[in-house]
């Protein structure tokens, strides 16, 4: 799988653990930045990991920052992508299995490497049940489809 992965500076530390981990798994990695713990401001560089999925040129993405709250929320700005804050293998099973969830959000300065690792796990083995969840996201590309046009 092609997996899109950007932090900011916070998120650098864990960014370079997870690259480690999914090339591993014989994963193809675009990163997107950063390249060090200089600060740097994450929502470009968020966004541009979200874009890479949106296009198609990755099927997922993971976007890291201190909290994870930030980068989330502007994956979330482009269209077609439904990113996920996930803490722990909980969240993440459920950001998969209920809302197909195709970007993963975590905080660097929150969730230590050996839960993150597993969480990555969980979300890229959770499958989408679909189902009753169908509807669920089709209503939210809906609202997505109107807020575009209202522009």
């Amino acid at each position: 799988m092609k997996i899109a992965v950007a932090s900011d500076h916070a998120g650098y530390r864990l960014k370079v653990v997870i690259i480690d981990y999914l090339r591993q798994k014989n994963h193809d990695i675009l990163d997107l930045g950063t390249n060090d713990e200089t600060p740097v401001d994450y929502p470009p560089i968020c966004a541009a990991a979200a874009r890479e999925v949106a296009k198609g040129n990755a099927q997922a993405g993971i976007v890291l920052g201190g909290s994870g709250q930030g980068e989330a929320i502007a994956a979330n700005k482009v269209r077609g992508i439904r990113a996920a804050l996930c803490m722990d293998e909980f969240t993440a099973r459920l950001a998969r299995s209920h809302n197909d969830a195709n970007v993963l959000s975590m905080g660097g300065r929150i969730v230590g490497q050996g839960l993150a690792l597993a969480i990555v796990e969980v979300f890229f083995s959770t499958p989408f049940e679909g189902g009753r969840h169908i509807p669920r996201i089709e209503q939210l590309k809906d609202i997505e489809n109107q807020e575009c046009e209202n522009k």
